[in-house]
């Protein structure tokens, strides 16, 4: 048995190797997790609007959005920033109407983005209408 101390000091040596296992199973769990985005082009044929004429709706608020995004209830325009105020619009228009339920019929411009519609979808939906029609013509 050898109970001398020893009188070299040894250099702490930092391993590498379970650092490196570590980073080695960061990089493959990166490499699992990691979704790629493809974007396709669907090709999308639009139906033709091919009815009746519609009969005069009584129930109905009408919201028409321009092409430069510009809306308008009942022909009445509305300064709008946002769909919470379109939807304030909406039930103010309806309540000097006495209207109950009534369902939002929406004129779009060809030419208007989609997020003017839906920002007057949500805006129905933020008001507790449920009821939505879309015009278009022949």
């Amino acid at each position: 048995m050898n109970f001398r101390s020893h009188s070299a000091y040894e250099e702490p040596e930092i391993n590498l190797i379970p650092f490196i296992d570590v980073l080695l199973v960061i990089v493959i769990f990166l490499m699992i997790s990691t979704t790629f985005n493809r974007f396709a082009e669907l090709k999308v044929d639009l139906p033709n609007a091919q009815a009746k004429v519609a009969q005069e709706r009584k129930n109905e608020l009408i919201v028409s959005v321009t092409a430069k995004g510009y809306y308008s209830v009942n022909g009445v325009g509305v300064p709008i920033a946002s769909a919470n105020e379109l939807a304030q619009a909406l039930v103010k228009s309806a309540q000097q109407k006495h209207l109950t339920d009534p369902s939002i019929n929406i004129y779009a411009d060809a030419n208007t983005t989609h997020q003017s519609v839906v920002n007057i979808m949500e805006a129905a939906r933020v008001a507790g209408f449920g009821k939505i029609v879309f015009s278009t013509k022949k």
